[in-house]
Parts: C-alpha cells; structure tokens; sequence
C-alpha cells in the first residue's frame, strides 16, 4: 500500500522512498519524516449506455479509461484501492444482463454520486483527486429555471442508465460535487472526453454527445441524489458569482478543468493507432506523458493536446480553465511560459501552421524557435528549429523551417510535429508599410455607403493614390493576394478612413474627401503609424541582459494583474531595477493614445538615456491623464523600458501627436551620440561603443519625406549575449 508516511534521512541523501510518485506530489518535512499526499481517482467510462432514445453506444470510452488506469497503475504506481473504476463496457452481447453482472462498479447516476461522496469523506486536506470521464456529455432541458431561465438548458454527463425518463448528472450538481471537494482543501483535477452539446457519426470518427446534436428537452426528473434544491442553487450561485460559466463548469481557481472541446464544438474518438477507438483527448494525454518527463504544467500538457488534435479536427479545441500552473498530478504550481503551439506539418514543404495570427499581433517575417513541450525556453540548445511567418490568417499562420545557416539551428524536421511550443525569437521591424486602397459597396450596413458617397469614393481614393507616389515609406498593392499593413478607404461621414483589422477611431481630426489637403494628410498619417506600430513592435526576448518593470499605484503597491491595467486620470509609479551584473543605460518611451511617442525625463533630465547602476532601482511618479474626445475613451497607453550595455539614442523614435506636424528630427542626435562618447572616455579619433541597435532605431526615426536606406523588414540579429532589452507595460484608461 503507497503509504502516508516515509521515513527520509534529514540530508536527503538516502531516501527510502518505496515508489518514484514521491516526487510527483506535495512535500511537508517534519524533521525526519516527510508527508506525502495521498492519491484518489475516479474513473468512469461508458460504452454500453440502457436503451434510449437520445444516444448511441460507443467503442472507446471505456479503452479510455483502461489506458488512464494503467498509466496511474504502472508509471505513478498509485495502488489499486485509491482508484475507483466505474465502466460500461460492449460486451459480446449487449444485454443487460450482461452488462448488470458488476452493479457496483457500473457508472449508473447513483453510483457515480456515490464514488465522489465516498472520495470527499476519505480524503484528508492536502490530498489529490483525479476525476477523468469518458462518455457522452450533452445539453438537456433545464430543471433549475430559478438559476439559468426557462427554456435554458443544463450541462451535463450521461450515465449509463439515463434511459428515457433516468436522471442525468448536471452542472449544478457537479458543481456542489466539486465544492464539497475544494472546501476540504483537495487538490482536484476534473477532464471530460465527452461533448457539450451532441453530434454524429461521421466515417471512423465518433461523436460522444447526443444523437444528431439536439438537446434532450424531455421532463426529466427533478430530484437529484446529489443533496437537496436549495443548497444545490446555492451553491452554484457561491461559485458563480464572480466566475461566469465558461461552458461546462465555473471556472474556480480551486481546481483544474480540461474539457475535450468548446460548448459549440464536438469531441471524437478515433483509432488513432490504426486498431482501436480511444477519446482525442485521452489518447493524446496519455501519449504526452509517456512521452515526456514529469514536471509538466497542466499549461504545456494542454499545448501539446490542443496542436495534436487540432491537426486531425480542426472543429476540436480542448478547453483548460483553472489552475494551468499547476503541475500534473500535483499540487505544486510551477511558473508558466507562455507560447503559441504548432498545429500543422507538411514535412515535405518544410512548412508549419502555428495556433496564432492576425489577431494575437503576429507580422510576416517574425521568427519562432521550436521547442519539445516542457523544455525550458530559455535553453537554447533544446530548440528543435527556428521558423520564420511567410502567410497570416486572422487566427493561425504558416512558417516556413529555416536552414542551419538562415537560423543558426540545425533543424530536426523528424522531431518536428502537431504540439510543439513555438517561442519568438524576434519580431521583425517593417519599415515600409503596405497600403490597399479600398472601394466599398453601396449600402445601409457600417461597412457599405450611400450611393452619394459611393460615387465620389473611387475619384477620392485616386488622390490618395496620387499622393502617396515617391513616398518610400508606404507602398500601395492590389487585388487581396497580399497581406496589407493598413487599408485606406471613405467613410459614412465623408471622411477618409484608415483601417487595421477595423477602423482605427482615434485619429484625429478627421480629413475630409472634399478637402484639397486630405490625400497628403492621409499619406503623412499611414508613414506616422507605420513608424508607431514599428516601435511598438520592438522586441528581443533572446536578451540575456536582465531589469525588473513594475507600475505601482498611488499608494505605490503593484497592481493585481500586470496584464490587465485600468486607469482613470491619476498618478502612477514606475519602478525600474536593474538585476544585471553591470550598469545599463535606461530609456523610457510613453506610447500614447493620441499616437504620439514621447522619451520620459528621468530625474529631471531630458538626454538619450540614464545610466542605472547595478542593483540599483529607479522610481518615478507619473501623472497619466485621458485624453479628450469620445474616439479616445478605453484605448491603451504603452510605457516601453529600454536597457542597453552600449549607446543607443532613442530621441530618434519621438514622434508628436497626429495633429501636429512631423517635423526634424535628425539634426544633431549623432552629434549628441558623439559628445556622450566622450564623456565616458571616447576621443574624436576612436569609434564610440554605439549599439547595433541604433542603426535600427535611425532608420525608423529618419524624416517623413525621407526613405529608409533599407526598404525590407529589418530585424536585430539575436544572439546569446544580445546587448539590449525592452520591457511593456499596457495601460487601458477608463471613462
């Protein structure tokens, strides 16, 4: 039996520990002895469900959870009385009988509320539970109206003797089931290989959900054996309050739910080794920790899932909410490093498709290292390729896998596969920004125009056209082959409109197509944003320079969520450390909302940078305001920290608010480079140590009426020791 107790030497260094699941879970040393946590499963699986009229049978539930069984039994060495199995499995006959000889261990209604209830009381404070089901799940006819409203439906699992007028397991009782387990102060871990909604065969994949993906809108029972009404919906109240239902469960942060697809999505089973039928998401679970070495985050463990099954159904994305910091089948939480997943290989084209695009910021020409699921990202030796983005689509993107010699990584194309984590490299600077100039259809619809303004469009875009000629800073393509930068079109007011994705509404004023200086306004306004977004895209996550970056508020306290930052008009603190083992010199640029880029004084002086000394911490006080106008109510405001180990000057990256003029700017900033030098030591007749990085920043700083010297996407070589590093932080003001 896998004891509570193991008698440890206080070094450490002679362990007798009876099992390697001793380092898989929570650790308490009390002088001699260290405490394990215990280990409980539920697994239910079911293929057999009685007669009814609302789904079928199927092949590999129960495989499913044969295979998580001997994963528990045989890698983990969990014991055989910690695990309670509840299956139903398709016999040589399928009669009841047959399938009745084990009542206890059949995964009826009963029988499955009883399983968590005996779990909750065994179970001790500390210890881990693993819930993993496998069956049909599908969407029936509330009997909770009070909660969800007539006419909605609940979530639910299917067990096997719902029958036609049986009970099944809803997510308001499953939510009671789970509190019960998380108020104890259980580790809980909760995956479902079933659907939300329903579906149907289609050739040899299986949809687990209700036939013909129809909701069950049978009077079903009201009773529930879980506890009785009022506490049911009090419950589901307590954990919803703060935390809406994202399709099958509350997302607490209690626990970890992974979900085999999204509440409008179907779940499908397969032969995924050519012989037999086994959940998606089971079968790549299991596959992905016989593959790789425990210390998995729920998080990685879910990257891979997503980019394995995606590649086969692209209509699957599993779902992961709660604790993705945690480790598999532990409770100790792990720091996540976020990446995007591969989803696609064509071996023979050396392409990849990764799971992010237009939408998650992503440009052609930005590159990506691949890594194993787990690695540690900063380890560059454990990169399996490098990509580069060559196609994007709203969502996903196609890389093409670079040469030893492009990339400096010799590529593994035999290890390159759907799930690996794909981690920038750099992001590529476009210094010559692509324009399409666009006629709209005539319409009562926001995207369409009167046929009056309808008429004048094509002659207003000419202009636009006209002017925008021998500008070697924006260039204009047809047709929708190509991918552009910004699109130019006329809105329903008779103003120019300049787009990204969607119309950008914080443009200042507004130009009209009846005025004579609106098409060199609108040329002006793309180079002025194209030199915005370029700044805004510097990045160098391979830097091994190292700052900390925080935002304090008034009281001078972090923020609860760096990552989601909201202000109204007020004063904030910026906290700058340098936890390098040399000074650096630090720049602070403030990229506002009104598209104007500013270089921050710090102590008072407005130069190219501060030098901060090592293990030291810079603090400033800031008074952020909200801009005037509706157009600027709930935009972002970005404070971006540069540090380099060499001289790099940033004033050429300023650039003043969209209603003024862009005026010189290059003027005496290589003198001014030039007199710091030699300050710090540099004569006239040597060169000045100055960054390669400020070749980058001269070329997006050079004048509006003045092309780049290199009219190609222009990227900082990355290397080990790169000598610069920038860090964001983004802010969105509220009304």
């Amino acid at each position: 039996m896998y004891p509570n107790r193991v008698k440890v030497q206080t070094d450490n260094t002679n362990e007798d520990t009876p099992n390697p699941v001793h380092n898989l879970f929570e650790v308490a040393n009390l002088g001699e002895y260290t405490i394990m946590s215990d280990f409980y499963a539920l697994l239910i699986g079911i293929d057999y469900y009685e007669p009814n009229s609302y789904c079928d049978n199927l092949k590999g539930a129960v495989r499913d959870i044969d295979k998580v069984a001997d994963y528990l039994i045989k890698s983990l060495q969990i014991p055989l009385e910690r695990i309670t199995k509840l299956t139903s499995r398709l016999e040589k006959t399928n009669s009841l009988a047959d399938v009745r000889a084990e009542p206890k261990e059949l995964p009826t209604y009963q029988n499955i509320v009883n399983a968590f209830n005996s779990i909750t009381e065994t179970a001790n404070t500390g210890d881990l539970v693993y819930i993993h089901y496998s069956g049909h799940g599908g969407q029936v006819k509330t009997i909770f109206p009070e909660l969800k409203g007539q006419g909605q439906f609940d979530e639910s699992l299917v067990p096997m003797d719902v029958g036609d007028d049986g009970n099944y397991l809803r997510d308001v009782e499953m939510a009671t089931l789970l509190k019960r387990m998380t108020d104890k102060g259980l580790f809980v871990t909760v995956i479902f290989d079933s659907c939300h909604s329903g579906g149907a065969t289609r050739g040899d994949a299986q949809i687990r959900g209700l036939r013909d993906g129809k909701p069950d809108t049978k009077d079903r029972p009201k009773n529930s054996v879980v506890a009785e009404r009022d506490e049911l919906m009090k419950n589901w109240r307590t954990v919803t309050q703060n935390s809406p239902q994202e399709g099958w469960l509350p997302n607490q942060r209690e626990y970890v739910f992974l979900g085999a697809c999204r509440p409008s999505e179907l779940a499908y089973e397969s032969a995924f080794d050519g012989k037999d039928r086994n959940g998606a998401l089971t079968y790549w679970m299991i596959d992905t920790l016989n593959a790789i070495p425990t210390g998995l985050t729920y998080q990685a463990l879910y990257d891979r899932l997503k980019g394995q099954i995606q590649s086969q159904f692209p209509s699957q994305l599993p779902m992961l909410l709660g604790q993705g910091d945690r480790l598999v089948f532990g409770s100790e939480i792990k720091p996540v490093q976020y990446s995007l997943g591969v989803i696609k290989v064509v071996k023979p084209t050396g392409q990849v498709t990764l799971d992010g695009g237009l939408a998650q910021g992503i440009s052609r020409g930005t590159r990506f290292a691949l890594y194993p699921i787990g690695s540690d990202f900063t380890d560059k030796q454990k990169r399996l390729a490098v990509v580069e983005i060559t196609e994007l689509q709203a969502s996903t993107s196609t890389a093409k896998i670079l040469t030893a010699q492009e990339s400096g990584v010799s590529a593994v194309i035999d290890k390159i596969e759907a799930g690996l984590a794909a981690v920038m490299e750099s992001a590529p600077v476009n210094l010559k920004h692509r324009v399409r100039l666009f006629n709209k259809e005539v319409g009562d619809k926001e995207e369409q125009l009167p046929q009056e303004l309808a008429d004048k469009q094509a002659a207003a875009l000419e202009k636009v056209h006209q002017a925008m000629q021998g500008n070697g800073w924006v260039t204009e393509i047809g047709g929708n082959e190509e991918e552009a930068d910004y699109q130019v079109a006329v809105g329903r007011e008779g103003e120019y409109e300049i787009s990204r994705l969607r119309p950008i509404k914080n443009l200042t004023p507004a130009l009209r197509i009846d005025d004579a200086e609106s098409p060199a306004q609108v040329v002006k306004r793309l180079v002025h944003l194209g030199k915005y977004k370029s700044i805004d895209a510097l990045d160098n996550p391979e830097s091994k320079l190292s700052i900390e970056f925080e935002l304090l508020d008034e009281n001078k306290k972090p923020f609860p969520d760096r990552n989601n930052i909201k202000l109204k008009s007020s004063t904030v603190y910026i906290r700058i450390k340098n936890t390098d083992d040399q000074p650096l010199n630090i720049s602070i640029l403030d990229l506002e909302a009104t598209w104007q880029i500013s270089l921050i004084p710090i102590q008072g002086m407005d130069t190219a940078f501060y030098e901060l000394d090592k293990n030291k911490t810079l603090e400033l006080d800031m008074e952020f305001s909200v801009p005037e106008g509706d157009n600027y109510q709930n935009q972002t405001e970005k404070i971006k920290v540069f540090a380099t180990k060499s001289i790099a000057n940033f004033k050429w990256l300023k650039l003043p608010s969209l209603d003024e003029d862009l005026g010189k700017r290059g003027g005496d900033l290589n003198k001014e480079l030039q007199q710091i030098a030699e300050k710090k030591g540099v004569t006239r007749g040597e060169k000045p140590q100055v960054s390669p990085l400020n070749q980058l920043l001269s070329q997006i700083g050079a004048d509006a009426d003045e092309p780049p010297e290199i009219n190609r996407a222009l990227r900082p070589k990355p290397t080990p020791n790169a000598d610069w590093i920038t860090k964001t932080i983004e802010i969105r003001f509220q009304n």
